[in-house]
């Protein structure tokens, strides 16, 4: 019995002993899932490893003329390792870091070093695998970086850890930037040229491995096992650098003159619909004017005057009217029965011409002639102005387009007695300026109606993987008679009426039309008069290249009428256009060079040379440059030759010459300065693959 009680208890007791430790491993599992969780969940994490998105380097975007528009360049994050094998003994360490320091101060001038030696032993003390150095170095400082104490030991030995980065600038800073946009992770919605094909300029991310360690600081493990980015595709817009710069300072001279709300202008090429300048500025509160809003694209409101042109082109296809019907402006003030009082700028308005109705830009004129041919059939004149698809959007390739709108019978807004006169011209309706403009093309252009560009290639590596041309609206806005007289009354508004004082010119022809417009204030309507003037018109009349709409909101110093307001504007920026574009039909004498100085030839874009060697009327040689020949006969020159697969030298060369031969050559360029090329990363004849980019440094 004895023996029994014994055996059990001996049984009793190691079950029990086994329950006390499944219990303890039980209770140890709850204490390590809800109490201890969160400490080891963190623990795991600092410990982990996984992959990353390196950001791809964005493409750049160009103006027409290869001109630099938006670029990205790299800048570095640094950061340094205090447990790198080069200072892992104390030794190493003490007898480099206070080099270090003074080197690091001065290159920064943030800390002394005094203080940058106390930051770095602190990191050493804490064991910090990833200390931050700095933000934002540039290139140039990260090669005198990488010379430092410690840092020069080696990638690995001297702790040294670089993070490249991508920032955009802008070459030209202001011009054209609110075109060229911007996208970034704080804009919801990007803008611009760099929003619309953000798909294109982002390229392809890489990845790269990275660690968190303690303090949830991810450093890469090792650039071995990285998948390098693909940087983006190069944008070609259609933008002139140089004329862009000329409409945004004749712009801005004006609006500062006028001390306007804003203004914008837009310059447009005939034939081709591409947009060559685009300038939008806006007053701040401080009185200067920036570009904040592209108020061509985006701001349909009353175009005013400039509307007429729509109005006499109907009544003129559809047989109403000819250019000698006679019209009575009652004066320059006329009240319409249970209308509208319509009164012109001119009180001296009678009896007049059609055509002399519309270059002194008579309201009263206009709105009669509309009432009387429409008033029992308003959607006659409507679907006439829908055939123009003014009511309609451009379909840009950029977003923001402001919705235009002309009204109808249909609408509820619709008057009988008041919508039709004050729609003829140009009041209850909305339309951008850049559709305004888009209506006005399509005179200059024979008829036919373009949608505007502002891309005309996109480029991959030097190649170009899409391309575009303007999207054909209407084949023939009206008939021909019909363009021939509106062309002829257009061009009498500059020549006779109220453009002649300001435009008209010797020099070239212009045509167009003034719009001088009320603005409504919201839901105080025009009880503020406020104002906007607007010239809308193409040059040279005879021969359009150019077609080109000013509009300046709220002009409150001096005069509101659009010929003394918008009027400068247009002139200058077209005198300059005229000046600068040897395309523009221009006679000159032709000039043979004597045989005493030759002009200085660099070996750039000889299509472009030779064209003007055309225009200056000089006769280029088609010979060797070495050749000995009588220079009476002509320049001699010869073309830019390099071996395939090799990288041509660019010295001495112009920005736009050095552009093209390096992109002709298959590299990608990023610049630096300005004047001409004194520097290249690579020297001519070395052997790179195409895709590489090359620095070229101007002075």
């Amino acid at each position: 019995m004895g023996i029994r009680t014994n055996i059990l208890a001996r049984v009793y007791l190691a079950f029990g002993l086994v329950l006390l430790l499944a219990i303890a491993v039980v209770v140890q599992l709850c204490r390590l899932q809800y109490v201890q969780g969160d400490k080891w969940k963190a623990m795991a994490a600092d410990l982990s490893a996984q992959y990353q998105t390196v950001e791809a380097a964005r493409g750049n975007i160009f103006s027409v003329d290869g001109s630099l528009l938006a670029t990205s360049v790299p800048e570095y994050e640094l950061h340094m390792d205090m447990l790198a094998g080069g200072i892992a003994s104390d030794t190493a360490f003490n007898n480099n870091i206070d080099l270090l320091a003074a080197k690091l101060s001065g290159i920064f001038g943030d800390r002394s070093a005094r203080d940058y030696s106390r930051v770095l032993r602190e990191a050493r003390r804490d064991s910090s695998r990833y200390l931050l150095i700095r933000r934002k170095v540039s290139y140039q400082d990260l090669k005198k970086i990488r010379q430092f104490p410690v840092f020069n030991m080696g990638k690995y030995k001297g702790g040294l850890i670089v993070i490249q980065k991508n920032k955009r600038i802008l070459p030209f800073q202001s011009l054209a930037a609110r075109t060229i946009g911007y996208k970034n992770e704080n804009v919801k919605n990007p803008v611009g040229l760099e929003g619309a094909y953000s798909s294109y300029i982002n390229g392809e991310s890489g990845r790269r491995l990275m660690q968190r360690i303690p303090g949830g600081i991810w450093m890469p493990v090792d650039d071995d096992d990285e998948i390098a980015p693909k940087d983006g595709a190069d944008i070609i817009s259609t933008i002139n650098v140089n004329f862009q710069d000329v409409a945004q300072d004749a712009l801005k001279k004006q609006l500062v003159k006028s001390a306007a709300d804003h203004g914008c202008v837009v310059l447009m090429e005939v034939s081709t619909g591409e947009i060559r300048a685009i300038a939008n500025y806006t007053r701040t509160k401080d009185g200067d004017y920036k570009e904040q809003m592209n108020y061509a694209i985006s701001n349909a409101i009353d175009p005013g005057s400039t509307f007429k042109l729509a109005s006499y082109m109907t009544m003129l296809d559809q047989h109403k009217i000819d250019t000698s019907t006679i019209v009575n402006a009652e004066g320059g003030k006329y009240k319409f029965p249970k209308g509208p009082t319509i009164t012109d700028t001119e009180h001296d308005n009678y009896e007049m011409s059609v055509k002399r109705a519309f270059e002194e830009s008579s309201n009263v004129a206009a709105a009669k002639l509309v009432d009387r041919f429409y008033h029992n059939n308003p959607w006659e004149y409507i679907n006439k102005l829908y055939s123009y698809h003014l009511n309609e959007k451009l379909q840009l390739q950029i977003q923001g387009e402001g919705r235009p709108v002309i009204k109808n019978p249909s609408n509820r807004s619709w008057n009988k007695n008041y919508s039709l006169p004050e729609m003829a011209y140009g009041y209850e309706m909305n339309i951008t300026p850049l559709q305004m403009l888009a209506y006005y093309n399509s005179v200059a252009n024979n008829g036919k109606m373009i949608a505007p560009l502002l891309v005309r290639e996109i480029r991959r590596l030097g190649n170009p993987i899409e391309q575009f041309q303007a999207r054909v609206i209407t084949e023939q806005v009206c008939s021909q008679s019909t363009l021939g007289k509106v062309r002829g009354m257009l061009e009498g508004v500059v020549m006779n009426g109220t453009g002649k004082n300001v435009i008209k010119n010797k020099l070239y022809s212009v045509a167009g039309k003034t719009g001088t417009a009320q603005v409504a204030n919201g839901t105080k309507g025009y009880k503020d008069k406020k104002y906007q003037a607007s010239f809308c018109g193409y040059f040279p009349a005879d021969h359009p290249k150019y077609s080109m709409i000013v509009v300046i909101n709220n002009p409150t110093q001096g005069d509101y009428l659009a010929a003394k307001v918008a009027g400068p504007v247009f002139r200058e920026v077209a005198d300059r256009v005229y000046a600068n574009d040897l395309d523009i039909n221009q006679t000159s004498q032709a000039h043979y060079v004597g045989n005493t100085v030759m002009p200085q030839v660099k070996q750039g874009n000889m299509k472009a040379l030779k064209k003007v060697y055309s225009k200056l009327g000089v006769k280029p040689l088609y010979a060797s440059a070495n050749s000995t020949v009588d220079t009476s006969n002509g320049i001699p020159f010869e073309e830019v030759k390099y071996k395939n697969g090799t990288v041509p030298s660019v010295t001495g060369m112009g920005l736009s010459d050095a552009l093209y031969v390096m992109g002709n050559a298959g590299y990608k360029v990023t610049v630096r300065g300005s004047g001409i090329v004194t520097n290249q990363s690579v020297t001519g004849g070395s052997a790179i693959p195409k895709g590489s980019r090359i620095l070229i440094e101007l002075q």
